[in-house]
């Protein structure tokens, strides 16, 4: 992107509507996100006892969805550089509503795993649309709080949907369950059609046709002067693969140290997402107890999301991330070690979601400052597509050592060494100077 379109992309220094509503939107998707990750793994008992599954097959079955997230954030998030931010966006929702629906009315575990790929097709390839839109609408020096924030939508989405379900699994099947989850996807889209803009830098960027009147309407509603006329488009010469820009000498450093950073991160966080209510119950919580734990590391991470959003403009993003993870790390050893006395369960499961999720989603704001704005969609959903690789790992190996009845501190140490390892990658990134906060 030249200076020219880079002037015309920047939204401004103080926040309006149409950066709140950006911010908003995304955020609920994202809730949607989470909502829709954690209805199986809160389920994964009901499902397990009545379809008669050990646990490393409900491991398969949970590794089918961060698949999906890894074929999605791999091939169909880039094309949101080519194709623009919104449409992938509403190509996510309508993924993840048709993989709901067919999750509630699949009849075989091998219809249910391909069903949850489908979810995770669609959650892959949203989240690097919506950090990538946060990050051009919102000001300047609110950029990292703002995608900060759009990443406390799936933990406090994920926690109220894990009381609802407890509740609801009393009263209703888990098909019911999964159906109205999917529906309730289905019926946010057109919301999301009506009111999200296209990214100005894709515009600017891209230049589709109408570009210089959609611009224009977009700097109306943030306060800006129209264009007389579009920027000059910068002759980038022959289109490369995304990977090949991305591991070329300017930027293979960052690339395979944010790889590394989440791949390790989603090992540990996907290990704890889809299994917290089982290893709840393993430390000596009843069934309903084990779904509510779930939700209460929820809670924790939405308030840790939340604390790490404030905090970064009173700390360096990467030292808050290493302490996050760090401490996280303290917490996953603690948990393997205490008596299974329900109110301590439930106050270290809250810890562990403060620190663990709330850690993990500052590397999303992070990301954003590693890749000039060309490139960001692609690199986020690289490095998200590559992580899920580790998202895969994460519930199979805990699965194996359940099965097998390693003792519960083994699995809980086997977890938090990725987090360290996440920590000091985070740390070693070295940041773009003009995407630094002044």
């Amino acid at each position: 992107m030249s200076a020219a379109q880079a002037r015309a992309a920047e939204p401004g220094a103080r926040w309006t509507w149409l950066a709140a509503t950006v911010v908003v939107l995304c955020f609920i998707v994202n809730g949607i996100d989470g909502a829709n990750v954690f209805a199986v793994s809160y389920l994964a008992p009901v499902v397990a006892r009545d379809w008669s599954l050990s646990a490393g097959v409900l491991g398969m079955v949970f590794s089918s969805l961060l698949a999906g997230m890894g074929v999605g954030g791999l091939f169909l998030a880039p094309l949101a550089d080519r194709f623009g931010r919104r449409r992938m966006v509403l190509v996510s929702l309508l993924l993840m509503a048709a993989g709901m629906i067919l999750t509630g009315l699949s009849h075989g575990v091998v219809g249910f795993a391909i069903a949850r790929a489908v979810v995770g097709l669609g959650i892959g390839t949203v989240l690097a649309c919506m950090t990538a839109l946060v990050y051009e609408f919102a000001p300047a020096k609110s950029r990292s709080a703002a995608v900060g924030l759009l990443q406390a939508g799936y933990p406090i989405a994920a926690a109220a949907s894990g009381f609802a379900t407890a509740w609801a699994v009393q009263h209703y099947s888990w098909r019911a369950i999964l159906l109205f989850s999917g529906f309730c996807t289905l019926a946010f889209f057109p919301v999301v059609y009506a009111l999200l803009p296209e990214s100005m830098g894709f515009l600017l960027h891209a230049q589709p046709r109408g570009a210089l009147g959609r611009i224009n309407k977009i700097r109306k509603q943030l306060g800006a002067l129209p264009l007389a006329a579009l920027p000059a488009r910068v002759d980038e010469g022959p289109k490369r693969s995304h990977f090949v820009e991305l591991l070329g000498s300017e930027m293979r450093r960052n690339t395979l140290l944010l790889w590394c950073a989440i791949f390790c991160g989603f090992v540990v966080l996907y290990a704890v997402i889809s299994w917290i209510p089982r290893l709840a119950i393993e430390a000596g919580l009843n069934t309903s107890a084990g779904i509510v734990a779930g939700a209460v590391y929820n809670g924790g991470a939405f308030a840790g999301t939340t604390a790490l959003s404030l905090l970064t403009g009173r700390a360096k993003l990467q030292r808050l991330i290493f302490g996050f993870l760090v401490s996280a790390a303290v917490c996953l050893v603690v948990f393997g070690l205490i008596p299974a006395w329900a109110p301590l369960v439930l106050a270290v499961a809250f810890l562990i979601g403060v620190t663990l999720q709330g850690g993990f989603n500052g590397i999303y704001p992070l990301s954003t400052q590693v890749y000039p704005l060309r490139v960001r969609s692609s690199g986020i959903g690289s490095a998200i597509g590559i992580g899920r690789v580790g998202a895969i790992l994460g519930p199979l190996i805990t699965g194996y050592m359940l099965d097998t009845h390693a003792p519960l501190v083994v699995v809980f140490l086997v977890l938090a060494a990725p987090a360290v390892i996440t920590a000091m990658c985070c740390m070693a990134i070295r940041l773009r100077a003009e995407d630094i906060p002044a």
